[in-house]
């Protein structure tokens, strides 16, 4: 599934106090691992409609609980709307889950230059900056990563624990 359209650059968030789920796994500058072989690829350019029914598919069939489920798609969306407005190229949704988590991993052409971007609740009066904080509070784990290659940010969801049986 793939569809093509135009994009432009991204802004750094407002600065405030640092907030958000600790991550679970190392911050750093270096490559994210490489997806799984089966994860989910879909490109997108502005039908984040699409995006949206894509995401919620995954996250229910996944076993997510719907309010989780309605979460990760916000999260996505924001992240997925933040390509279409400044990241000058289509952006590529890459979904896939296992027994532990579901992750969505969205990735463009654009740059962020504040490496804290999402991790300071912005001031009401701020223009923007606003959609990454949300990310950052609803998902489990947020990962980000951008330079002159582009950006790339996963958002981690933890799946329900299944109770075993007596």
């Amino acid at each position: 599934m793939a569809w093509e359209a135009e994009t432009a650059q991204r802004a750094p968030a407002a600065e405030e106090t640092l907030t958000g789920p600790p991550s679970r796994r190392p911050a750093g500058g270096g490559p994210l691992p490489v997806p799984p072989p089966g994860a989910m690829t879909y490109r997108y350019t502005t039908d984040l409609a699409a995006v949206r029914a894509v995401v919620y598919r995954y996250a229910m069939q996944a076993g997510l609980p719907e309010s989780r489920a309605v979460d990760l798609v916000l999260a996505v969306s924001e992240v997925a709307a933040n390509t279409v407005r400044h990241a000058g190229s289509p952006g590529s949704l890459k979904i896939w889950y296992d027994t532990e988590e579901i992750v969505c991993q969205i990735q463009d052409d654009g740059t962020i230059a504040d490496p804290l971007a999402g991790q300071r609740r912005p001031s009401l009066e701020a223009g923007g900056g606003h959609g990454l904080w949300i990310v950052n509070q609803v998902c489990d784990e947020v990962e980000m990563r951008s330079d002159e290659s582009g950006t790339t940010i996963r958002l981690h969801m933890d799946l329900p624990r299944l109770k075993p049986r007596s």
